[in-house]
């Protein structure tokens, strides 16, 4: 259930769906990193973030 809003945005910060604009731009300006970064990250390790930022080697 990736997809959980209120109105300030998304709330899972567990998981990423890369469908969800709101959370890959979060993500993306979070970590520095462009959107081909992040979707290849994601595709390696899955869709957790403490395991995309491990192999992005960033800080959760």
């Amino acid at each position: 259930m990736a997809g959980l809003k209120d109105k300030r945005g998304f709330i899972d910060k567990d998981r990423l769906d890369l469908s969800e604009r709101q959370a890959v731009e979060y993500w993306m300006k979070r970590w520095g990193v462009t959107r081909d970064q992040l979707t290849a990250a994601h595709r390696k390790v899955g869709r957790l973030v403490r395991d995309i930022a491990a192999e992005l080697g960033k800080k959760r």
